[in-house]
């Protein structure tokens, strides 16, 4: 049981839980998954603890139910608009007779690296290396029993803003459930949908949310961006709904039935019948109408998340774009529009993992695998057929593990 995590993915529109273990392969095994509509959250936003948390206690229980566990504690995604990743580096010296690196350099060095200066409003959520170098030589990932006279590292510290941090984990507390640790949305996604190969030589993915699109840019294997915009699928129908004068669920219907993103691909433009926005009767209107009020709005998503990366981090970006999200996947046309904006080739995204056939659970996925990869600690949980047997597996939270590891070392 001590290898279990258990990863909750909290959207605008979803949350979705995944209980899981990785293999021997590197696979996330997924003992138990679940998903719940959300209401409590809009642009990214917690605007309702109590839904919010109704919503999580829901989801959890579709994967206890499945997994035959109990769910005691989680680690739990957090959104690009409400955290910031500073790219640190930090060096220690090998002190001891020999100069082999013990576990204990890598501890100090990760350690002093959470303790940076940062916002007023903000905390520390997560500190992640990207590589060591030892004497001069980089891209070690494990320095643990090299020899050498200084131990350097390169760090990705992730910050988070204190009120949305609080509300994150009071709306999972609320549900019942123990915060284990925050991951950032970018780190998550790309281990259950990026390729390997992807991330190294540069790929742009666009996540595309009801209400915010995430936007995470790898390059060098490295997160070295994942900010969010509030606009997102829901926005689309939002758009029929006002400028073509009918009610928002007829919006969404027109939206899937269709499925288009650019007028060029219409083939037979025809009247329709819609009910007006009051659904008091029907009016027609056109097909291409509809379609151009959606190019317009997914024109001006890719626009933003291209100007973002253009200002934040322009680069060469080899492996292109990766489109997810079911608001803008199942719209023919997107890729086409992506491609023409950010002048790079696009693909849609699909899950890596065998387990896991939606997108909808890829996040939730991904922070299994994350975890596991940071040798965080794992999940608390319980069999449910075996009550009292709730038992924490290890202690929580990368800096509490760190202070006390090396406790003897600093007091």
């Amino acid at each position: 049981m001590s290898d279990i995590i258990v990863g909750i993915d909290i959207g605008t529109s979803k949350v979705s839980t995944v209980i899981g273990m990785v293999d021997s392969e590197g696979e996330v095994q997924v003992l138990g998954k679940g998903i719940a509509t959300c209401t409590g959250i809009k642009k990214g936003i917690i605007i309702d603890i109590d839904a919010t948390s109704a919503s999580i206690r829901s989801s959890v229980r579709s994967a206890e139910a499945q997994s035959d566990i109990k769910v005691i504690s989680a680690y739990v995604s957090i959104s690009g608009l409400h955290v910031n990743i500073i790219n640190h580096k930090n060096f220690t010296s090998i002190s001891n007779d020999n100069k082999e690196i013990a576990k204990t350099d890598v501890q100090k060095l990760i350690y002093s690296a959470g303790t940076i200066a940062i916002p007023d409003d903000s905390e520390i959520i997560d500190v992640v290396p990207s590589q060591f170098i030892v004497d001069g030589y980089d891209g070690i990932l494990d320095p643990v029993g090299m020899k050498g006279s200084v131990l350097e590292g390169d760090f990705d510290v992730v910050v988070g803003k204190i009120i949305s941090v609080q509300n994150i984990i009071r709306s999972v507390e609320k549900a019942g459930i123990k915060v284990d640790g925050l991951v950032a949305e970018g780190f998550a996604a790309g281990e259950c949908i990026l390729m390997p190969d992807e991330k190294d030589i540069g790929v742009i993915f666009v996540d595309i949310g009801g209400g915010t699109t995430e936007v995470s840019v790898f390059k060098n294997e490295r997160l070295i961006m994942n900010q969010c915009i509030p606009v997102g699928g829901d926005h689309i129908s939002n758009d029929l709904s006002i400028a073509l004068k009918m009610s928002y669920a007829e919006s969404e219907r027109i939206k899937k039935q269709y499925q288009l993103a650019a007028t060029s691909l219409i083939k037979n433009d025809q009247e329709i019948a819609v009910n007006d926005i009051s659904e008091s009767f029907k009016k027609t209107i056109m097909v291409s109408d509809a379609i151009e009020v959606i190019e317009a709005r997914v024109c001006e998503i890719f626009s933003l998340c291209c100007d973002m990366v253009d200002e934040r981090c322009p680069g060469n970006y080899g492996a292109g774009v990766v489109l997810s999200g079911n608001g803008i996947s199942l719209l023919d046309g997107a890729a086409q529009l992506a491609a023409e904006i950010f002048q790079l080739p696009v693909r849609f995204a699909a899950p890596k993992n065998k387990d896991i056939a939606a997108l909808e659970y890829c996040t939730a996925a991904g922070i299994v695998k994350y975890i596991v990869k940071q040798e965080k600690d794992a999940s608390t949980i319980s069999k449910k057929s075996i009550p009292g047997t709730e038992k924490k597996v290890k202690e929580k939270g990368f800096l509490k593990k760190l202070f006390n590891s090396l406790r003897d070392l600093f007091f």
